[in-house]
């Protein structure tokens, strides 16, 4: 999500790049946008790919096969990945060979307009289609169009282990559930992504086991919704209540899982992201509680402060319920930070319901966010039965609010560490001093400090001496 933590929009995309295998030719250039899912996603591509003779390459001149791993959750990212696809397609006039892809969730939601009306781009594959990509690749290189956008009814990629795409060899991603069940109005990723489906915990522990002896020091479980992570043997989620009474006996929720996970790296911190409002248990927060190296965050996404809004965008609890599981939060786990997700300029939103939005940040006074004026996606209940009816200059400006209360908000949080010492697993250079560490707390705030000793994936106290919205500025206690 980059440094800054008051955002529009999310980090935009990068050539993604791994070691490369002894004997493979051919030269694979992929950017990922979007969520954190996307990132892993590639890393699961990538993966596979490798086995097909493909090393990554950061240089897109010379790649043989370029893939671009989208989002579709707001137009403006859909916007920028036709941009990148017409940059794409000025280098293949360098370089004919080239064969051009599109992943991910704009794969899935416009599927074959990429290769009849576009006619960018020479291979389309969803997000459960990925093992497809070695039959895919073949037919692209015989001179055929591919298409796969197939959404599965399992986990797809548990026995797949990622290749760490510019990996600092510190943090890593394991997906834990693919896809959501909440249809939210505004929202394209049930369509995109499938319903839920949970990972067999066997092989999550396996993956957290196996960055733990590979050296990294911390992992985020990664899902659209981490909460509703259900296993009792595979399947559905939704099918659930049609399974044995034995299986639900022994079904493993995402508390039990979190205390699995905490178990098996005692060592390793623990992160997870993106978590739903209405799904989490109060046995999270005890859980989060209970083990020390379960990192002290919650990314809570609420849209909106106002019921009458919650209920339009069918987000299934209202204000006074977020509002209980916050103070929750507060009584159990005293010392968690909390991030949001705002949407300003819903369909119908008042200036009454706007000013609940402020008067909730105001209650909450969030450590950051992510802010985003409202825009259409087609296909949602939203974009089919709601009139996208908030002016552009209104959305602007109640944006412009939120944003500036959350930098408030921001400032407050920030300063409460100040004077306090703090523990700080270092991911790497300062970007503004190579003289400078960068690192993180348990509350996810990033913290820079001078270098003596230390090197990347160390522990260290760091006594914190001042700050900004953004970052705290400290120094290393003996």
């Amino acid at each position: 999500m980059g440094s800054e933590k008051i955002i529009e929009e999310k980090k935009q995309g990068q050539a993604l790049v791994t070691e490369n295998k002894e004997g493979n030719k051919k030269k694979l250039f992929i950017e990922s946008y979007g969520c954190q899912m996307n990132l892993n996603d590639s890393e699961i591509v990538a993966s596979i790919l490798a086995e097909e003779g493909f090393n990554t390459t950061p240089l897109l001149e010379e790649a043989d096969l370029v893939l671009v791993n989208t989002c579709s959750i707001r137009e403006k990212a859909e916007q920028t990945i036709r941009k990148r696809l017409q940059k794409y397609n000025r280098v293949r006039r360098i370089n004919p060979d080239m064969k051009i892809g599109v992943l991910g969730c704009m794969a899935e939601r416009l599927k074959t307009k990429f290769l009849e009306e576009e006619k960018m781009v020479d291979l389309v594959v969803g997000p459960d289609a990925y093992r497809d990509l070695p039959n895919l690749v073949k037919e692209i290189e015989s001179g055929k169009d591919a298409i796969n956008v197939i959404l599965s009814k399992e986990e797809t990629y548990g026995d797949v282990t990622p290749v760490r795409l510019n990996s600092n060899g510190v943090s890593a991603f394991i997906s834990i559930t693919r896809g959501c069940d909440n249809m939210c109005t505004f929202c394209v990723v049930p369509f995109t992504r499938g319903r839920e489906r949970s990972r067999d915990p066997k092989s999550i522990l396996s993956e957290a086991r196996d960055l733990w002896e590979k050296g990294y020091k911390e992992i985020t479980l990664l899902g659209q919704n981490v909460d509703s992570y259900l296993w009792y043997g595979g399947g559905l989620k939704k099918d659930f209540k049609k399974a044995s009474e034995i299986a639900q006996a022994t079904a493993i929720d995402f508390a039990k899982l979190l205390e699995m996970v905490a178990l098996e790296v005692p060592k390793m911190r623990i992160r997870f992201a993106t978590s739903n409002p209405q799904d989490m248990s109060i046995d999270v927060l005890h859980s989060m509680a209970k083990y020390d190296n379960i990192c002290k965050y919650i990314h809570l996404p609420v849209q909106t402060g106002s019921t009458r809004m919650l209920e339009r965008m069918n987000r299934q609890h209202t204000r006074e319920e977020y509002i209980e599981l916050i103070d929750n939060i507060n009584r159990i786990i005293p010392d968690c930070a909390i991030s949001q997700d705002m949407i300003a300029g819903f369909s119908g939103e008042t200036e009454e319901d706007h000013k609940d939005t402020l008067s909730l940040m105001e209650y909450v006074k969030y450590d950051f966010g992510f802010m985003f004026a409202y825009s259409e996606r087609p296909g949602t209940p939203a974009a089919k039965k709601m009139e996208d009816d908030v002016p552009l200059e209104v959305k602007k400006r109640r944006l412009s609010e939120i944003i500036n209360l959350q930098q408030k908000h921001g400032l407050y949080r920030m300063e409460q560490f100040v004077g306090k010492t703090v523990e700080i697993l270092i991911e790497g250079d300062s970007k503004k001093s190579s003289a400078h560490w960068m690192g993180r707390n348990t509350q996810n705030a990033v913290a820079v400090f001078p270098k003596g000793d230390e090197k990347i994936g160390d522990l260290v106290m760091v006594r914190i001496d001042d700050c900004t919205s953004a970052t705290l500025i400290g120094t290393r206690v003996s």
